[in-house]
Parts: C-alpha cells; structure tokens; sequence
C-alpha cells in the first residue's frame, strides 16, 4: 500500500468515485486500548480489566470501544491520501456508523474506503463523503461501517 499523493483540490476531485488501495494494518494493542479509556473516561471492564475480561467476556479478552474504531479513521484516511495544497482538514461528521463486530485487543484493523462525493466548501474548502469500513484481519464482519465526512480547507 502506498499513500496516494495529489498537488491540489483539482486532482483531489479527479478521484470522486474511486476506491482506495486497503490501507495499512494497525494492531490494536491494550495499552491503545487503555489510554482511549482514560480519554474518554469510559473505563468499563470489557475494555480495561484482562482478568476479568479473560474470566467473564464471552470473548474471553478486553474488546476495543466502537467509538475507538471511529477516531482512528482520520488517520487511516490520512496514511491513504495526501493533498498537499491543504492547509487545515477538520472531521465534520459521521453518517449510518454501525459497529458490526466487536475488535479483541491486539486485533489488526486496515481501512478500506471510497470517496463518495466531494462538494465546495465556502469558496476555499471541499466537503469529502467517505465511504468507510475498518476490516478486522481473519474476521467476516468488519470493526465499524459508516459515512466519514471531512473538510479540506486551501
């Protein structure tokens, strides 16, 4: 996989339509698992406590939070394409996030995605639609599926 390098807005919108190449693996790991606990303060034991977890979780681990699979997108996006005539992206927002299967720590996740639909943004930014889905290796149903909406701004 290799990230996908464009000069500005005008080759960006060449890609509307495209699937992207799957992106990189990340193995989520307990110490990620963790500090998005303590981040979010959502330190539930399916998430936090391995003993527990090991004892009583039908899956027999810590399982990673769904809004953990969420946050990582943005930079799954980025590992996939670059615009180097950007000077500021924000997350505008998520649409239809279903959260098919649960990710055990130390799963690997990758990205596969397509740009949707790009529209223009207040005169210098685009409103890119991404269609996402975090892929869970070895496993059918994926971590996470929705509509990733972002802001570009030149």
């Amino acid at each position: 996989m290799s990230q996908i390098i464009v000069e500005n807005f005008a080759d960006f919108r060449k890609m509307e339509g495209q699937t992207l190449a799957p992106g990189p693996w990340i193995t989520i790991t307990q110490a990620m698992i963790n500090a998005f606990a303590e981040a979010t303060l959502d330190r539930q034991w399916i998430h936090v406590d391995e003993a527990k977890a090991a004892a009583q979780s039908p899956f027999k681990t810590t399982i990673a939070h769904g809004f953990m699979s969420v946050s990582m997108i943005s930079k799954m996006l980025e590992d996939l394409v670059l615009i180097k005539s950007v000077s500021m992206g924000f997350n505008y927002g998520l649409n239809k996030v279903r959260f098919p299967h649960p990710v055990l720590v130390n799963s690997r996740l990758r990205l596969l995605s397509s740009i949707a639909k790009i529209e223009d943004y207040h005169g210098n930014g685009l409103k890119v639609f991404w269609n996402c889905t975090v892929a869970i290796e070895g496993a059918e149903k994926p971590a996470c599926v929705g509509e990733f909406i972002t802001l570009f701004f030149e």
